[in-house]
């Protein structure tokens, strides 16, 4: 299992309302492909990342909590529905969603699990033809969504939201 030790690392929802930090040392970062996880989600997988409850805190906003089995309680942002964190009720350890942190790429996946309940099209996923985005579909193109983001920057900030939401 990857361990990286001593790292600092911030993350949040899409809308800025619920924000973390994890300081020390994050452990087992995976994607699950289980049934639960993809619901979770709304996707193929989740990724998650470990660390010791006493190094992660919640610094705006508290999430809400649903319960997807009697051991397990999911955080996720109520304003926006961003799915957060990955907790087992008990346990000294936390798990937060990948996608969720402000620098995605600051922590590599060392493994797969769950996955019994990978799809069955997943080994063919990097050889779909690629694009950049684009939205020909609206008016304004991708121009219109800059100018109308509504989603938190990625770094913390003193005070959010700034006009938006």
């Amino acid at each position: 299992m990857s361990v990286v030790e001593n790292q600092s690392l911030s993350g949040g929802c899409q809308c800025g309302a619920v924000r973390y930090r994890v300081t020390g040392k994050t452990d087992y970062p995976h994607l699950c492909h289980c049934r639960m996880c993809q619901k979770a989600s709304g996707n193929f997988f989740l990724p998650l990342i470990g660390t010791e409850k006493k190094d992660f805190e919640w610094t705006r906003g508290e999430p809400t909590w649903f319960h997807s089995s009697k051991p397990v309680r999911r955080a996720f942002c109520n304003v926006c529905g961003t799915p957060l964190a990955f907790d087992t009720v008990g346990d000294t350890v936390i798990s937060f969603t990948h996608g969720s942190l402000d620098d995605v790429g600051a922590v590599t996946p060392v493994e797969q699990s769950g996955v019994e309940g990978r799809v069955s099209f997943y080994d063919k996923l990097f050889s779909l033809p690629e694009t950049v985005s684009n939205r020909d579909d609206l008016p304004g193109g991708t121009s219109d969504v800059s100018s109308t983001n509504c989603q938190h920057p990625d770094h913390d900030t003193t005070t959010w939201p700034e006009g938006h939401r």
